[in-house]
């Protein structure tokens, strides 16, 4: 189990829960759960800035790295209840910086924060791998494939320019197959 590379559902809850009562957890359930749902890699939660995160609208606006295709996501109602949450903590800091996600300092959150933060609750929670933050964004890829989506839209979701990038969500997923021989 060691080389697995992305979480599977059920672990991103006990991600979410072991973050429940940290000294961050309004940062850190909102950095999970918008990693996971929208696959971002850790520079791009982490250089996510406030103009990007339109609770009115309810969409997320995300600004793709390594050449990636930016998109807008729709935001679901958990999801804005974790953003609300954290933007009234976010408020209380008084930050004089529009990054959204921000260290205990007002600053913006750095990836070495944020891993160590995956790392921690993975550990708490008890996972059976070394959580790091680019299994969120395997583990949505996965979740989507499960969830019956093809490749071409995981693909734009992600952001990939390449869809051999995408193949690996899929390729291994049985539900694909599931309406090939419909009963007779």
């Amino acid at each position: 189990m060691g080389d697995r590379k992305h979480l599977v559902s059920a672990e991103i809850d006990k991600l979410m829960e072991a973050a429940k009562g940290s000294r961050n957890a309004a940062r850190d359930r909102c950095l999970l759960l918008l990693m996971f749902r929208h696959g971002l890699r850790v520079s791009e939660a982490c250089g996510l800035q406030l103009s990007q995160v339109d609770i009115e609208s309810r969409v997320l606006h995300v600004a793709r790295l390594k050449q990636g295709l930016s998109t807008t996501h729709p935001l679901r109602g958990d999801e804005l209840r974790v953003i609300k949450a954290w933007l009234g903590e976010r408020a209380r800091m008084k930050p004089e910086t529009d990054a959204f996600f921000l260290s205990e300092r007002r600053r913006p959150l750095s990836r070495k924060t944020a891993w160590l933060a995956i790392r921690t609750y993975g550990a708490r929670a008890g996972l059976p791998v070394e959580a790091h933050p680019h299994m969120l964004r395997h583990a949505c890829g996965f979740a989507l494939a499960d969830q019956g989506a093809d490749t071409r839209l995981i693909q734009d979701y992600l952001g990939h320019r390449n869809i051999q990038h995408t193949v690996m969500y899929t390729a291994t997923n049985p539900a694909r197959f599931a309406r090939l021989w419909h009963a007779r």
